[in-house]
């Protein structure tokens, strides 16, 4: 990488290495790509895209699971348009909501699977793409982007209404890679185990976008194997990973091989990672275990704990990165060092408007300070600590799960009057989802969590139903979601 290099778009990141590195490794297949291959590939996926129709600011939905086409995908969406990467683990009507959300003029699926996300298509007249359709050639080539086109929109779901769209610009994503880079001083040399879904910023910006922004290797798996995780960290030479720490935790239940390692540094980040267990991960891995503090709004990266000789402290997320933090109080006042308050961040990867959501905007911000919802303190060397969350959201293994979106699917039962859901303490996920109902009619509870299920991704269904009498609510008629949650997690 150009040392003097401050990219704008993500072009420019994927511009910025030395052509003939290699660029990806896909165990899975054992395939080399190398940055020359990467972005003619994506420039030639990108100029189908437009032949396909799809223009500036026109939203590309991609239900693709890890691996090499997920990344030309999105880079590709990224260059013609916009990308609305999903989950694909997600269910028929949580697909038809976020197509018709988005607006999104084109699905790209694998070549075979994939029904739900394809029903929904069909019934909206969203045109349908494989990927292996991306792999045409002769395809006329697109105009590049300019830092403030909006390249990659996504949703995020708080405790109350509907999941907001995040529109994040080209010049958002890449101020936060070169921040990412920046901190963990990424260079060619460097080789990174992407164990988060490319459909979040986690996996797409820390594992993958700030290692291509520097010329190393992404070393992308399909999917999260602790069996073969070990084999792959000797094998590829692995200097970093960053997972939740339920990833984490689970390599704790696997033998750490003699055989030396070239782990430089452990990232953890999207949940919160407990002082003991951050201590047992540096006793196994014998190696700086770093937790950092993202968020989708910011374009992932806010803090984190740095590098060693400084101190990366248990229970802090490090102080802020490229981003300036401020806690503030209720009024959007500023507190003293030491107090607790609302976290606010400003910075070049902050948005500055949710999309079509005056009101979610209005609330979102002091001012010109993003309001994070996390309570925060900060202390005199800067090291943010979060405390809590102001929002009701349920964090189940880095997965945020709004309790709103699966009171709506427990209330379409025709037995369920009443539905409230929330997080309890899991020894494993951090939290998991449960709820309380009040009956209307005849059910059993294993008869409601397969309803959920047919209507939620798995990560979403609650693993319990406790059946009321009544749900607590205030004067006003609002739940009382946290008191349910504190009588029944007893």
């Amino acid at each position: 990488m150009n040392e003097s290099a401050v990219p704008s778009t993500l072009v420019d990141v994927l511009q910025a290495a030395p052509a003939r590195n290699n660029a990806l490794f896909l165990p899975d297949t054992s395939e080399r790509l190398t940055y020359s291959g990467l972005r003619a590939q994506v420039m030639s996926a990108a100029g189908v895209l437009r032949r396909a129709g799809i223009e500036r600011g026109n939203r590309v939905a991609l239900a693709l699971p890890n691996g090499h086409p997920a990344l030309v995908g999105f880079l590709a969406a990224t260059v013609a348009g916009t990308a609305a990467p999903l989950n694909p683990a997600y269910r028929y009507e949580e697909f038809r909501f976020y197509l018709e959300d988005t607006s999104a003029r084109l699905l790209i699926v694998p070549p075979d699977g994939a029904d739900a996300a394809r029903k929904a298509a069909q019934e909206l007249g969203v045109n349908v793409l494989t990927s292996e359709d991306l792999e045409e050639l002769g395809a006329p080539k697109p105009d590049m982007p300019s830092p403030e086109d909006i390249a990659l929109v996504l949703h995020t779901s708080g405790s109350t209404g509907r999941p907001k769209r995040v529109p994040l610009s080209h010049a958002n994503l890449a101020a936060s890679i070169q921040t990412i880079a920046n901190t963990y001083q990424l260079t060619e040399e460097d080789v990174s185990l992407c164990l988060m879904p490319l459909f979040h910023v986690h996996g797409l910006m820390a594992s993958v976008m700030a290692t291509l922004f520097t010329g190393g290797t992404a070393v992308i798996p399909v999917r999260f194997n602790p069996m073969s995780f070990w084999r792959t960290v000797l094998d590829e030479g692995i200097t970093w990973y960053s997972a939740v720490p339920t990833i984490h935790q689970l390599m704790l239940m696997r033998r750490r091989p003699s055989d030396d390692h070239a782990l430089r540094f452990v990232r953890s980040c999207s949940a919160a990672l407990s002082p003991g267990l951050m201590k047992e991960l540096e006793d196994h891995f014998e190696t700086p275990i770093l937790e950092a503090y993202g968020m989708t709004e910011a374009s992932h990266q806010i803090a984190s704990n740095p590098l060693p000789p400084a101190a990366h402290m248990p229970g802090s997320v490090g102080p802020g990165t490229g981003t300036r933090i401020s806690i503030r109080d209720e009024y959007g006042d500023e507190l003293p060092l030491g107090n607790t308050g609302e976290v606010c961040i400003q910075g070049p990867g902050v948005i500055r408007a949710y999309e079509n959501n005056p009101e979610a905007t209005a609330e979102g911000f002091f001012k010109d300070w993003f309001r994070t919802g996390d309570l925060g303190t900060l202390d005199g060397d800067g090291y943010l600590r979060l405390v809590g969350r102001i929002k009701e959201m349920i964090n189940r293994g880095g997965e945020k799960i709004a309790p709103l979106e699966v009171d709506e699917a427990l209330l379409s039962h025709p037995s369920v009057a009443e539905a409230v859901t929330f997080g309890v303490p899991h020894p494993t996920w951090g939290e998991e989802v449960a709820a309380a109902v009040v009956l209307g009619g005849a059910t059993t509870e294993a008869e409601l969590i397969a309803h959920c299920k047919d209507r939620l991704a798995d990560f979403k269904c609650p693993k319990k139903v406790h059946v009321v009498l009544e749900i607590p609510r205030t004067v006003t008629g609002k739940i009382q979601r946290m008191n349910v949650a504190a009588a029944l997690s007893k």
